[in-house]
């Protein structure tokens, strides 16, 4: 365990931890580059094929920036793969779920947004408040969020820095799943183990392609895209394991190679 983030690992699944509940898991950059070591050890374990992030306690997934830090003169600054080590982490084709319990303000909303699932509890609070203190979300908030839920939708959010709730989250279709308070973790551990069903080079393979695809100049030039992990798919053992498996009547033996 880190100062600022807990790191635990159960089996192939990697659960990261914020652990400032007194400033409501609220990030400082000491705390950024502790979560970037820990994403940073997450992307390199080949034995580690999902992970988690959530928030210590139940009234706060994270706050965002540390505003607080920010202003007593601080010194700021952050990994290069950004906000909690994982908003400029584009390099990175594992799948990583939210598990958002209480509030999800400004970079923490963002840093859910950055993860390819959101699972919330229905206390959970989404925001981008940043315009009313003068800032905004650049953590990749402001571009996130048009392209998960559409321009005028995301407008207004951006624009009033209004907070939304889980239900209309899941209504606006950036929030998966929302389950009752306090419940948040175990359903994305649910959602984890469905992933972990599948052949985890082929969940790399989807992912790198459909993310990198939505920069595709076209749907077609998104299909004829080459993706170093589709290659790798076609090359693996586990490209010949599955048709063996389902063959055979029997459950896949997953190498991830």
């Amino acid at each position: 365990m880190g100062e600022f983030c807990r790191v635990e690992k159960e089996g192939r699944l990697t659960i990261v931890t914020i652990e400032r509940p007194d400033v409501m898991n609220a990030l400082h950059p000491p705390g950024n580059f502790e979560l970037a070591e820990a994403f940073d050890d997450f992307a390199s374990d080949s034995e580690q094929w999902v992970a988690i992030i959530t928030g210590a306690g139940d009234r706060a997934f994270s706050a965002g920036n540390d505003l607080k830090y920010q202003a007593s003169g601080g010194k700021m600054g952050g990994p290069k793969s950004g906000f909690a080590g994982l908003t400029a982490r584009f390099d990175n084709s594992k799948p990583v779920i939210a598990a958002v319990n209480g509030l999800a303000m400004g970079g923490g909303f963002e840093i859910a947004l950055a993860c390819d699932l959101i699972i919330a509890a229905e206390n959970a609070i989404f925001a981008l408040p940043e315009p009313r203190v003068g800032l905004a979300a650049l953590a990749g908030g402001i571009h996130r969020l048009p392209r998960e839920i559409g321009m005028k939708q995301a407008m207004g959010m951006l624009l009033t820095g209004r907070r939304v709730p889980a239900a209309e989250g899941q209504q606006l279709g950036f929030v998966n799943e929302v389950v009752p308070q306090g419940q948040a973790l175990t359903a994305a551990k649910q959602w984890a183990a469905q992933i972990l069903e599948c052949a985890p080079i082929s969940v790399r393979a989807s992912k790198e392609a459909a993310m990198q695809g939505m920069a595709a100049e076209s749907l077609e030039a998104a299909i004829k895209g080459r993706y170093d992990q589709i290659s790798a798919l076609y090359a693996s053992e586990d490209f010949i394991e599955g048709p063996s498996a389902f063959s055979e009547k029997r459950a896949p033996n997953w190498k991830g190679r």
